[in-house]
């Protein structure tokens, strides 16, 4: 017995220019929220990789911190790059690392008050901008799930 692979069932049999105009807005809107988010973190004074490495780290718990590792896997990044980030978040006063209570060997990234305050103003932003274009995206993302 032949059996297709998970992916192969999941692809349209043809793709139709509703499938096409589907993808482009879907796209569009992604895109439009990331030059927003961009947009609004540099008008915070913070580079947009700084802001989504401030995300990240709040994201993961505001209490245990993150590794470098960690980060650079939550922002796909390479190890050594997401080291740079680090560096430039600490002396930007933004992050400070902390030795891990129960494994000395682990370096923790915490957010400091600055980094809390800043990131709290970004993201209420954020979720203002989600909310206005939330219903565009469910429309998309409803197309794309009856299309099986």
């Amino acid at each position: 017995m032949v059996r297709k692979s998970a992916q192969t069932a999941m692809q349209p049999k043809q793709m139709t220019q509703h499938d096409y105009a589907a993808l482009a807005a879907f796209r569009r809107s992604l895109r439009v929220f990331l030059s927003f988010s961009e947009e609004a973190a540099r008008k915070a004074g913070l580079p947009p990789q700084q802001h989504q490495a401030l995300l990240a780290i709040r994201g993961f718990g505001a209490d245990c911190g993150i590794t470098v590792g960690d980060l650079a896997g939550h922002l796909l990044l390479k190890h050594h790059t997401a080291v740079g980030l680090a560096d430039r978040l600490v002396r930007a006063r933004l992050v400070v690392r902390t030795h891990d209570v129960r494994d000395r060997r682990r370096v923790l990234l915490t957010l400091t008050a600055k980094a809390d305050k800043a990131l709290t103003r970004l993201s209420a932003s954020h979720l203002m901008e989600m909310r206005r274009n939330a219903p565009e995206l469910v429309k998309l993302i409803r197309r794309f799930a009856k299309r099986r």
